[in-house]
């Protein structure tokens, strides 16, 4: 209402945020997949990353032995761009031992089997889209333009895609989407794996570059950390303006300390963020 000066609470300002990425459960029963041309429309499901998957093999029995699987990572973050990665691992070799949900491994886990499956495949494309593309065209569609990039990388063609979660009509290659892929789809946990180790080392070098942040440990996810050094040092190039925190923390504080209450409220809010232990420097998709 005109007139009405009464500054919202920290949390009520940051209710719209899901400040913990949710982390998927095992599903209890196998998810469904789209049924398209040629693709058979009762797929199995393992539960286990680190063999090939029902879906997997059936497809290569009707559609071709090259897999595709693609998966992103960093759509929740305040900072950074998302990455994506697809790739096609060899239909004649054994799964990789070790292979899981991204989210699941610790970061040296993380490091060592992105080492092999880059090793093993027959082919890996990185994508990513930056954070001005983000604040343009919104974090779906900037998702959507980081899976084309990293699926346009590939150097062989696949002969069908796997996306872990839901379809996606704009991606403009035939495929199906696995809700909860990376728990259930092996060729979906090696890019899982790959995506995340690759955007662990761009922020721990943007974080050798804005040390305020703590990037090297949260990765630009809204921790406590996170929060402070936006509300002490503002906004950088590398945040993304259109996420709330973001915005009004810039916009609302005007640079000055946040206050010991707003800090109790965020507080309570960022409590339950994994922190991560990240890898070397790289910064090949950021431009």
């Amino acid at each position: 209402m005109d007139g009405d000066n009464t500054v919202p609470s920290p949390s009520a300002r940051y209710q719209q945020l899901s400040i913990v990425p949710e982390e998927p459960a095992l599903p209890s029963e196998p998810p469904a997949v789209p049924a398209g041309p040629d693709v058979p429309r009762q797929l199995r499901v393992s539960h286990r990353r680190d063999r090939w998957s029902g879906i997997e093999r059936e497809l290569r029995g009707t559609v071709g032995s090259l897999i595709a699987g693609v998966d992103e990572v960093g759509r929740g973050p305040l900072a950074g761009p998302v990455v994506a990665c697809a790739v096609i691992m060899p239909p004649e070799a054994r799964a990789i031992a070790g292979v899981d949900d991204s989210k699941r491994l610790n970061a040296a886990e993380r490091q060592r089997l992105a080492t092999k499956i880059r090793e093993r495949a027959v082919a890996v494309g990185l994508g990513a889209a930056s954070v001005h593309e983000i604040d343009r065209v919104n974090i779906y569609h900037a998702t959507v333009i980081a899976m084309r990039r990293a699926l346009a990388r590939l150097t062989v063609t696949p002969n069908y895609v796997l996306v872990d979660g839901r379809s996606i009509r704009t991606l403009d290659v035939p495929h199906s989407a696995i809700t909860g892929g990376d728990n259930a789809c092996y060729s979906i946990a090696c890019a899982s794996i790959v995506a995340k180790v690759t955007r662990d080392r761009v922020m721990s070098a943007l974080a050798n570059r804005y040390p305020n942040y703590r990037w090297e440990r949260n990765v630009g996810y809204s921790t406590l950390a996170h929060l402070e050094g936006l509300a002490t040092h503002g906004v950088t190039p590398h945040h993304r303006r259109s996420f709330i925190p973001v915005r009004q923390l810039s916009l609302e504080l005007g640079g000055a300390p946040i206050t010991p209450a707003q800090l109790a409220e965020l507080a309570h809010l960022a409590d339950s963020m994994r922190d991560h232990t990240l890898d070397a420097s790289e910064l090949e998709f950021l431009e």
